[in-house]
């Protein structure tokens, strides 16, 4: 009898087998690859590239520069005064860690600054508070060498009184030498510069003793007023007398706002506040001269605010010191200029404007809270006659510059420079020379300059006001 075939199970090598297997790993690996394809990919984290801090009696500036914009949530905290900045999309780095190191035991707002991960992809700041202050917090947009910035601004809760600031000073009526620059040699006391009264403020003198007559003799005190306080006929001389005469310099730049630079370091911020320091000095060894700078340290002031500052004090005259650059190291030469309704008398005027108008974007204006409106209605204001008076005190200054160093050109330029738009204050702006010009930048880094062109422009202010004497106010501040 034939045996019967055995039939034996598949082994596991059956060829079914491993088919089957396959055909799930394809499925398997194919819904892996459609859930990764509409997965959220994982948050990225900006890296913060660099830390500054700016402190100033205005007001202290944090900026954090990073390589993607950063969205922020910031509350006030009391009793201690605090604020809490908490980052989103962001890791801690030790870049940012540093920012600790950064704040200085004499920052008037800021008394220390705590870093920490408050929890993934969030990074919270801490700002332990000197004083109660009002924060602005806003992001810029990458401009000139800055990638994107998170700015936060910390302002005192009461503002800094300018009128107040220079009488805290001291001693600024009383003719007295102030040199406020290192280095700086006592300058010799100077004659007062004559003040022409008012016509106003001579009939308003009389009114108290003209209130006190009868109807008959109060027309006849009124005649003889008016006589007085007409203007002298030709080759007369009216009375003179003295009064305060205020000042304002404006140091160009500052802060996040460097400026142009040499071949060999130097920085216009750094250059031009050391020139105006010293002119500072200068200007207060004449009697009844005082002076305010737009700003007194390393810190950024925006272009508007420098003309209100100017405007708060009731300046007599705007002088905002600057180094000029030029794409070739060949231009040279110191210029002065002034304010122009109708554009700018030449190509290159319009692009210095251009260039010293980017300040704010470098620098970096809030502009949420920056007045576009109050730019216009300042250049709207411009008087011909405002315009006028800066081209008397430019070329009074530009002669006497020529005297130290060679002019870019012969006369006063015009162009719509945004520091020069104050309605109401004769306004210049003077290049003291190319700083991008080696030969020149020598120059402007020298103290020995620096003293020539500060004394220049002292000698072409006493010029202006010998052929112009400002008129006297109703009452001195």
């Amino acid at each position: 009898m034939p045996s019967t075939p055995q039939i034996r199970p598949q082994a596991v090598s059956d060829p079914l087998t491993p088919v089957v297997r396959n055909r799930r790993t394809v499925l398997k690996a194919g819904a892996t690859l459609l859930l990764s394809v509409f997965a959220p990919l994982p948050a990225y984290a900006a890296q913060i590239l660099a830390v500054r801090v700016w402190p100033a009696d205005d007001y202290t500036r944090v900026t954090l520069e990073n390589d993607s914009e950063l969205k922020t949530t910031h509350f006030m905290v009391k009793d201690p005064e605090r604020m809490v900045v908490d980052i989103e999309g962001l890791e801690l780095n030790p870049t940012l860690k540093g920012l600790v190191a950064k704040i200085q035991s004499n920052d008037p707002y800021i008394k220390q600054v705590r870093v920490g991960q408050n929890r993934p992809n969030v990074v919270r700041l801490v700002f332990d508070l000197k004083e109660e202050i009002k924060p602005q917090v806003f992001t810029l947009a990458p401009a000139g060498a800055y990638k994107h910035r998170l700015i936060f601004d910390l302002y005192p809760v009461k503002e800094v009184d300018p009128i107040a600031a220079m009488i805290e000073e001291g001693n600024w009526t009383s003719g007295a030498p102030q040199p406020t620059a290192p280095g700086l040699p006592p300058q010799p006391a100077q004659p007062p510069i004559a003040v022409q009264p008012t016509p106003q403020a001579q009939l308003e003198a009389l009114k108290p003793d003209i209130k006190a007559e009868p109807r008959a003799e109060l027309r006849e005190q009124v005649k003889t007023a008016e006589a007085q306080v007409r203007p002298p006929s030709k080759g007369g001389k009216a009375d003179k007398i003295e009064r305060i005469i205020t000042i304002a310099l404006d140091p160009g730049h500052g802060g996040e706002d460097p400026g142009a630079s040499g071949r060999n370091g130097s920085r216009e911020k750094d250059i031009v506040l050391s020139i105006a320091k010293r002119l500072k000095g200068k200007l207060e060894a004449i009697p009844n001269i005082r002076v305010m700078l737009t700003r007194d340290g390393d810190y950024f002031v925006p272009l508007g605010k420098r003309v209100e500052k100017a405007r708060k004090v009731q300046a007599d005259l705007f002088v905002s010191i600057h180094a000029d650059a030029f794409v070739q190291p060949t231009a040279r030469g110191s210029s002065v200029f002034a304010l122009s309704e109708k554009g700018a008398s030449s190509s290159a005027a319009r692009w210095l404007a251009d260039k010293e108008n980017e300040a704010d974007t470098i620098g970096g204006v809030n502009v949420r809270s920056h007045d576009r409106q109050l730019a216009s209605v300042l250049l709207d204001l411009s008087t011909t006659a405002q315009i006028n008076d800066s081209l008397k005190l430019g070329k009074s200054v530009l002669a006497e510059i020529g005297g130290i160093n060679r002019l870019h050109k012969g006369s006063v330029e015009q162009a719509g420079f945004a520091v020069l738009k104050a309605p109401d204050i004769p306004s210049i702006l003077i290049e003291t020379a190319f700083i991008s010009n080696p030969e020149e930048e020598a120059k402007l880094r020298d103290e020995n300059y620096q003293n020539q062109m500060a004394d220049a422009i002292v000698k072409g202010i006493r010029t202006y006001f010998a052929r112009n004497p400002p008129l006297a106010r109703n009452r001195l501040t």
